[in-house]
């Protein structure tokens, strides 16, 4: 039996403004620019992929399963800009068949940085997803899949209201380094972790990166010797982990149907054929389930164990995307240095209700910098990893990304000076 687990990483930034030195404002965001991008991938991916899963559901009686995780920006922006998009996750969490995971709300990187940022991140996103979708999320997804022992641990000791562990399991890349001999289609568990969710060992469920990057990279490549890759194709490759274990985890970007992978590649019609196509090629064994559907049918058969951090961005699979030169650290060191300073300005009972309404606007401007994807347009990284921070960045260079995002930064700690009683107090810790 093979038992596909569709996940998809649904994320849109909000991206700055070009904020020169000489400017004074505290308007940092480009609200034209995050407003046409969003409307663009909405008409190309959102939309018309909402829709195919949609009749995916409705046609295979429930038997068609998948799951999402949207950041909590990315919720912001369609309810701004397209709340058409929002109603469509919303019919897609109505029919039972959709899981939403949580994450970082700001898809950030502050698991590196501030645990104390973290789980107010966490908190923040989970409180979105059951406003907007009814689910209280059982499954993590780290921004960018980053993972590591360490995240592991914390994850599985991470508590709810009711003071019970909140999450079962976690997604994350299955990384040969890592694995060795094993294989990425079976769950698995952090070396030595705490008993998580009802008592079970923390599950980590692993994506093949091979099935999964046939689809989001490869698919329209001519020069693949795969190319084109059917339906058909997909599903016996699919079918052959039978007897090698029993998950098939797809995790990609939502944004590969229709955004990265134009619709007249074909992308949309191999996804609307793939159900019957795995359902016919073993009637009866092969199957979609949801991630949290996994953890609960299948126990892990071993550890995985990842002394360093993983993540599934470009060749390397680590942490150099964001954290690869000189520019990315001053920038990261930088921002959360005046955590601790914005967060006790918020909590500053001295301060007028302007004030106190002010420092909580600072917050969550604050809170959009750490938004990973600001500190990845300052990647210098070449060759066969370069084109892509190029097709993403929005800026000339790595170094105009830099310069803009510290013009911002300066600006927010000027903000930051009229809430403190001391102006010439300089914050030392986060």
């Amino acid at each position: 039996m093979a038992s596909v687990v569709f996940y998809f990483q649904v994320h849109q930034p909000f991206r700055l403004k070009h904020y020169s030195v000489f400017d004074d404002h505290p308007f940092y965001f480009d609200t034209p620019k995050n407003e046409a991008i969003c409307q663009k991938v909405a008409d190309k991916c959102y939309r018309p992929m909402n829709r195919v899963l949609l009749d995916l559901i409705r046609e295979n009686k429930g038997n068609f399963r998948c799951a999402f995780s949207i950041s909590g920006v990315a919720l912001e922006q369609f309810e701004n800009y397209t709340p058409d998009v929002l109603d469509q996750f919303k019919q897609l969490a109505e029919t039972g068949c959709v899981e939403f995971l949580a994450e970082t709300s700001h898809h950030s990187l502050s698991f590196l940085y501030s645990r104390r940022e973290f789980e107010a991140q966490v908190n923040l996103h989970t409180a979105r997803i059951e406003t907007h979708f009814g689910q209280t999320p059982t499954v993590f997804r780290n921004t960018e899949l980053i993972y590591s022992d360490e995240l592991g641990h914390a994850v599985a000791q991470m508590t709810g209201p009711d003071g019970k562990p909140r999450f079962k399991g976690v997604c994350c890349e299955g990384w040969d380094r890592y694995l060795g001999y094993r294989k990425p289609s079976y769950i698995y568990t952090p070396p030595g972790a705490p008993k998580a969710r009802d008592g079970k060992p923390l599950g980590l469920l692993l994506k093949n990166y091979r099935l999964s990057d046939d689809v989001a990279f490869r698919f329209s490549n001519r020069g693949w010797t795969e190319w084109p890759l059917s339906a058909e194709k997909f599903a016996g490759w699919i079918n052959h982990i039978n007897g090698d274990g029993y998950l098939v985890n797809l995790f990609m970007d939502y944004e590969t149907f229709g955004e990265h992978q134009w619709a007249d590649t074909g992308i949309f019609d191999f996804m609307r054929a793939l159900p019957k196509a795995v359902f016919d090629i073993s009637p009866g064994q092969n199957h979609f389930i949801t991630p949290s559907m996994a953890l609960d049918e299948f126990e892990p058969v071993g550890e995985y164990n990842v002394p360093e951090y993983l993540s599934w961005a470009d060749t390397e699979r680590d942490l150099s995307a964001w954290l690869g030169n000189a520019m990315q650290a001053n920038a990261l060191n930088e921002l959360y240095r005046v955590e601790a300073d914005i967060k006790a300005a918020n909590a500053n009972v001295e301060l007028s209700p302007e004030q106190l309404a002010n420092a909580g606007h600072l917050l969550e401007d604050w809170r959009k910098l750490t938004t990973s994807d600001h500190f990845y347009y300052m990647c210098t990284k070449y060759w066969a990893d370069g084109d892509v921070h190029k097709y993403f960045s929005p800026y000339d260079s790595p170094y105009d990304a830099y310069i803009n995002f510290m013009n911002v930064l300066d600006n927010v700690q000027a903000r930051l000076a009229t809430l403190q009683p001391d102006p010439l107090h300089t914050s030392t810790s986060a």
